[in-house]
């Protein structure tokens, strides 16, 4: 299986200019995971609600998370990223991808 992987609204390459070189190079692996596997460990992917998940990495003691949806069965939407300091992913961040989500298919829309 090979998923399109795409981005939205410029927020994850945003949260891509805050990790080192050693932090985008994980990433970018576990990404890859997401493209070409049909299913991933929970140590990687969580299901948050409205059809939103978090992409998951821990990285020398950091914690980081990448919201993204699946659209049309393949293509990866991924969205905003950022460290977690909490042990619960914040209210205020999710509701945020949310907002960012229904942008994105409000965008996609085709325009009358």
């Amino acid at each position: 299986m090979k998923r399109k992987i795409t981005t939205y609204g410029g927020y994850f390459e945003r949260f891509l200019e805050t990790l080192d070189p050693k932090e985008l190079q994980k990433l970018n692996a576990i990404v890859s995971l997401l493209e070409t596997s049909d299913r991933l460990p929970v140590k990687f992917i969580k299901y948050i609600r409205d059809g939103l998940y978090e992409l998951r990495m821990e990285y020398s003691g950091n914690t980081y998370r990448v919201f993204f949806i699946f659209d049309d069965g393949y293509v990866v939407v991924l969205f905003n990223g950022f460290q977690k300091k909490t042990q619960k992913t914040p209210d205020r961040v999710i509701e945020n991808a949310i907002k960012i989500k229904k942008q994105y298919y409000a965008d996609k829309r085709p325009h009358d």
